[in-house]
């Protein structure tokens, strides 16, 4: 049997074992954010077998993508108890990034996509449908706070976000960029230290 059988194999088996994420799907107190996640990584990463219904979405993601798990762990939890001890008994089966940080203190809004996720550490308060690549750096500078993005913030592959500075909505932080001021909304930043390079019209 070569190696690929075997893989195939163990992804078979661990996707038996679905009926702890199901259950906190259903009792989560944290299902409308969940379901925003699942829909919004549906249409960045397309992919077939999932069906109609966002249940099905969510197996195959976290199936699929351990980015995604992550965030899912890390919305788990937020929630009460019971819901803390089911998301241990999932990572047995599903385990996360162990490369990707998501900080418990955050707060990140609906929809956050995280791409690759590798050496990626997050400590923010994250608007809605943000997006994050790999080897990002976002949160304290020193003890006077952590950054604070606005809705709709790319933050490219490589950049550094930090200290106690608010980036805007709809602002594109380009790949190995140095954030160390505010940003206003509306524009891409890029260079170290970032500077504006281009302003966009408001979406």
């Amino acid at each position: 049997m070569s190696i690929d059988q075997l893989k195939t194999i163990a992804r078979r088996i661990r996707e038996f074992f679905f009926i702890p994420v199901l259950l906190l799907f259903y009792f989560s107190t944290q299902k409308k954010l969940i379901i925003s996640d699942v829909r919004r990584w549906v249409a960045v990463e397309y992919f077939e077998g999932t069906g109609r219904y966002d249940v099905l979405k969510l197996l195959a993601l976290m199936a699929q993508y351990k980015e995604f798990r992550n965030i899912f762990y890390f919305r788990m939890f937020q929630g009460r108890l019971i819901e803390v001890l089911f998301a241990y008994i999932a990572r047995i089966f599903y385990r996360e990034s162990p490369v990707l940080v998501l900080c418990k203190a955050s707060t990140i809004g609906p929809g956050l996509f995280i791409q690759h996720g590798f050496s990626t550490m997050v400590n923010a308060d994250i608007g809605a449908n943000c997006w994050i690549n790999q080897q990002v750096s976002i949160g304290y500078k020193d003890r006077t706070g952590r950054p604070t993005l606005g809705n709709n913030v790319t933050v490219s592959v490589g950049a550094i976000v930090l200290g106690s500075i608010t980036v805007g909505e709809n602002v594109v932080i380009g790949a190995n960029a140095l954030v160390a001021k505010d940003v206003p909304a509306n524009c891409v930043v890029g260079g170290v230290p970032a500077k504006i390079i281009k302003k966009m019209a408001p979406r």
